[in-house]
């Protein structure tokens, strides 16, 4: 194995919650395995305040966190991704710039907290259900033997790791 971290790219529209919540996610449960980024295809240029709030109230660092464009990403002097994933169904259903080296992708979508309805109680828990998914799935992948497995077997992980189907490996 290497001591090279894995670079982790999570993907939405907005950039503003989930893809910035999987990104600190993965940054804490990767343990220096796993590097994690986040962007977006229309980025809002700021993060949601929220999702701020989350990350801070559970210890982690937000000094990272920005809304940026995943064209930041696309560059030839951007960091070499080795997963991409979507974590919103827009970001899936369109058509991502071309990620040098071939990443591995697969879709984690979650239902979008920044766009839940009700007081402020209810839309703040959207935020920590979408924490709680994201941090599952997270901690699977990241527990994932991935230096071991072949290609197909591990796309097929990440494939059930987003439907919420995880099989042994």
């Amino acid at each position: 194995m290497t001591d090279t971290p894995y670079n982790v790219l999570f993907l939405c529209t907005g950039n503003s919650a989930r893809s910035i919540i999987a990104e600190a996610i993965m940054n804490r449960e990767g343990q220096g395995r796993f590097r994690g980024f986040s962007a977006g295809s229309r980025p809002k240029g700021a993060p949601h305040p929220y999702a701020i709030d989350l990350l801070k109230g559970l210890n982690h660092d937000t000094a990272f966190a920005r809304s940026k464009s995943w064209e930041e990403f696309a560059a030839p002097d951007a960091p070499k991704m080795d997963f991409v994933f979507t974590v919103c169904d827009n970001a899936a259903a369109e058509e991502c710039p071309f990620w040098p080296g071939q990443p591995m992708t697969a879709h984690w979508g979650l239902p979008d907290p920044v766009v839940a309805e009700g007081g402020e109680a209810t839309r703040r828990l959207a935020f920590s259900e979408t924490y709680r998914m994201l941090r599952s799935r997270i901690s699977v992948f990241a527990s994932l033997p991935i230096h071991s497995l072949d290609r197909m077997t591990l796309q097929r992980n990440l494939t059930e790791i987003g439907q919420d189907t995880v099989s042994a490996v």
